[in-house]
């Protein structure tokens, strides 16, 4: 790999880190239980990556298909809007678990 490129990956950790790290240790007011419920959150929030990366691979199987099969261009879209319709709804789903957990 390129000493450069490496270098500036390990410059931003380290400056990441930096920013994050003092919140951790000097933090007032918060609880074990306000930590938790953050890190839930954070959890139900994965559903959303699912979703995006659902959506993504019902695009590119009704790009091929199109690209397949021309003539059935419009009943290809209508089931591939269904399908990311689908999708989304695990997203939305998991989205709202995520918002419940952080403000109740």
């Amino acid at each position: 790999m390129n000493t450069e490129f490496m270098t500036t990956v390990f410059t931003n950790y380290v400056l990441t880190l930096s920013v994050i790290l003092p919140n951790f240790f000097f933090a007032e007011g918060l609880t074990t239980g306000d930590g938790l419920k953050a890190l839930g959150a954070g959890m139900a929030a994965i559903g959303v990556l699912g979703a995006g990366i659902g959506q993504g691979i019902t695009g590119q199987g009704a790009c091929l298909a199109i690209g397949r099969n021309p003539e059935l261009a419009g009943q290809i879209t209508k089931t591939m809007i269904l399908a990311a319709g689908i999708a989304e709804s695990g997203a939305i789903y998991a989205l709202i678990i995520s918002l419940l957990l952080i403000f109740v």
